[in-house]
């Protein structure tokens, strides 16, 4: 049974899901959020201004993550009215795992820094300590995004469960810290011109975070290429601790901007209950793909159903001078492929 409860609580480390995404628009009790540590819990009741930012993080890395998995089968389903809301897939130590951490890491801290930018609130703002000289035909302007800030947060409050000497926390706080680098790795300036009828005589810049896609995008490609881990156990004068090594010597060490896992992957082609697998039945399927998200490899072999699907859209569009635009509405028929 220890063990149970022992892995269980790392499917609520995002314990701030879909049932949070109200929290902007209401004052924030605490103590009614379920699954948050003590340390949590302070940090929830000393940050209490913020706390709607890292709420929409979590969203936010939710969202992205759906997007990026929409053709796998695995989709990044969430369950409803369930305090672990991806099921029991994060119990084991997969790359999915690896991933959901990753990308809710960097929510937090990418929500919270564009928050502070905003001016949301008092106990953060813009980034005065990264300036350094202007370059040549610019100047220092508008309001730089203090992503070191919003990286702090993430840390104090994602890792702030992930503080036992075992092997699952290790590899939390690794993913966690990988998300989180991909911000600080990809701020860029971002410049606006100013001058007669739009001339560039001028541009003011300042510091900006990437698009949160871009973070994605890239979070994905190292969960296509993350590193398998075994655990070893060591003796320290705190009693036994597990660090992971990577399982094979000839390929290169991880460095802390990659994925780690230790536990293979269920194959998600059928439903079980036990893995959190929802199969792939009923899913849309792409028949011209030969990738992934084709119907060979998404139905696993099961084969797919065609039904067609009527759908209404604007055509021939007008432009009339001056200034709308006209369109018809036409019925278009489409070929819908899912999985048996």
């Amino acid at each position: 049974i220890e063990e149970t409860t022992h892995t269980h609580t790392h499917t609520q480390s995002l314990a701030l899901g879909q049932q949070y995404s109200s929290l902007g628009s209401q004052p924030i009790l605490c103590g009614s959020i379920p699954g948050l540590v003590p340390k949590q819990l302070r940090f929830c009741r000393n940050y209490i201004e913020i706390m709607p930012s890292v709420a929409e993080g979590v969203k936010l890395g939710i969202q992205e993550c759906q997007h990026q998995f929409r053709g796998r089968r695995w989709n990044c389903t969430t369950i409803k009215d369930n305090l672990a809301i991806f099921g029991p897939v994060l119990d084991k130590a997969t790359r999915e795992s690896a991933f959901v951490h990753a990308i809710a890491s960097a929510g937090v801290a990418f929500a919270v820094t564009r928050s502070c930018a905003e001016g949301t609130s008092t106990m953060c703002g813009c980034d005065s300590h990264h300036k350094g000289p202007p370059g040549e035909g610019w100047k220092w302007g508008g309001c730089s995004e203090d992503a070191e800030f919003g990286v702090l947060v993430s840390r104090e409050f994602a890792d702030a469960r992930e503080n036992r000497p075992d092997a699952r926390s290790a590899m939390n706080r690794h993913n966690n810290e990988a998300g989180r680098m991909t911000i600080l790795e990809n701020m860029h300036l971002r410049c606006k011109c100013h001058g007669l009828s739009g001339s560039c005589e001028v541009k003011t810049c300042w510091w900006a975070q990437p698009d949160f896609r871009l973070l994605g995008d890239y979070l994905k490609d190292k969960y296509d290429s993350a590193s398998e881990m075994v655990v070893e156990k060591h003796r320290e004068s705190r009693g036994w601790v597990e660090t992971l090594r990577a399982k094979y010597a000839f390929f290169k060490h991880p460095t802390e901007r990659d994925l780690v896992y230790y536990e293979g992957s269920p194959n998600f082609c059928e439903p079980n209950p036990e893995t959190g697998s929802f199969g792939t039945r009923d899913r849309a399927c792409n028949v011209s793909s030969h990738g992934i998200e084709g119907c060979d490899l998404l139905c696993c072999g099961r084969g797919h159903n065609t039904r067609t699907e009527k759908r209404k859209e604007k055509c021939h569009c007008i432009f009339h001078w001056c200034c709308y635009v006209s369109c018809q509405e036409c019925v278009r028929v489409y070929d819908v492929h899912t999985c048996k």
